[in-house]
């Protein structure tokens, strides 16, 4: 298992429905959760409505940060507990836009950002009425 975090990765709820012609690689990040291996969120993006899908950005873009001195653990580590906060059925799936490693005061830290992404079919965002908005989930540090 490669758990490779960067820019422009995807993570798919496993058993999200896909469009025809919409084929790509991917492999288990995390429990409930694949990581697609060939395609960035522009990609998908660019494939989904020639088949009538539309792959939605929910909400504004969000933060993450974690401490840890290896960038790649302290990622992971925050975006496996991103996936596990994630209450809202309007959502299957996650787009990292940035990884940045810093530190302060001596202590290292990788933030991420991400946003939120829905593929569906059609073009008006559907979800149940139980569904928990992004805003009322509660994060700690990783």
């Amino acid at each position: 298992m490669r758990e490779m975090i960067q820019a422009g990765t995807v993570l798919f709820k496993e058993g999200t429905p896909l469009p025809d012609g919409l084929a790509f690689e991917s492999e288990q990040f995390s429990p409930g959760w694949r990581s697609i291996k060939s395609l960035n969120g522009y990609t998908i993006d660019r494939k989904t409505p020639a088949a009538g899908w539309t792959f939605f950005y929910l909400a504004g873009e969000s933060r993450i940060t974690a401490l840890g001195h290896d960038r790649q653990k302290t990622a992971c580590r925050a975006i496996k507990k991103v996936l596990a906060s994630l209450k809202s059925e309007k959502c299957n799936s996650v787009e990292v836009t940035s990884v940045d490693c810093k530190a302060f005061l001596g202590m290292p830290y990788t933030m991420i950002s991400f946003h939120l992404r829905n593929l569906q079919k059609g073009m008006f965002l559907s979800g149940t009425k139980d569904s928990q908005a992004w805003k009322d989930a509660t994060f700690v540090a990783a």
